[in-house]
């Protein structure tokens, strides 16, 4: 029973690792940069598990690595979401949360980590993700 509860761990964290380093790589940052993938992708997560109902952020988020999961559940409140947030709210939110000065600003953080996620959910969840969002935020979703 431990071997099988530190092999799911193991795994989960190598999971989680992928995502990262999938963020990394769309940079071009060495992995000495791991913190600014982590706050790319917290504040992504978190900007986009309060943006949709719950019954559809649950259902997305059943899809991530379990460490991937703590951190999209970390702080959330499920009675105050959804929050209304059009493109350029969504932006500002993303700057707040990921206070790097990087190529392409907010917008290029959102694109990369958006597009690492679609890699790691299923073609059909990430298609009702992208359903739920507004036709301006929706243009961030590869």
């Amino acid at each position: 029973m431990a071997d099988t509860m530190i092999s799911a761990f193991e795994s989960s964290l190598d999971k989680t690792n992928l995502i990262l380093k999938d963020i990394e790589a769309a940079y071009g940052w060495p992995k000495d940069r791991r913190n600014q993938s982590y706050a790319a992708l917290r504040t992504v997560l978190h900007l986009l598990r309060d943006r949709l109902p719950v019954n559809e952020s649950v259902e997305f988020a059943q899809q991530l690595p379990v460490l991937v999961r703590g951190i999209y559940f970390d702080g959330w409140n499920p009675s105050d979401v959804p929050i209304k947030l059009n493109r350029d709210d969504f932006l500002y939110e993303v700057r707040q949360g990921f206070p790097y000065d990087v190529e392409g600003g907010p917008e290029r953080v959102t694109q990369v980590v958006l597009d690492t996620l679609r890699r790691h959910v299923t073609q059909g969840e990430w298609q009702d993700v992208k359903e739920t969002m507004p036709k301006d935020l929706a243009t961030f979703f590869p």
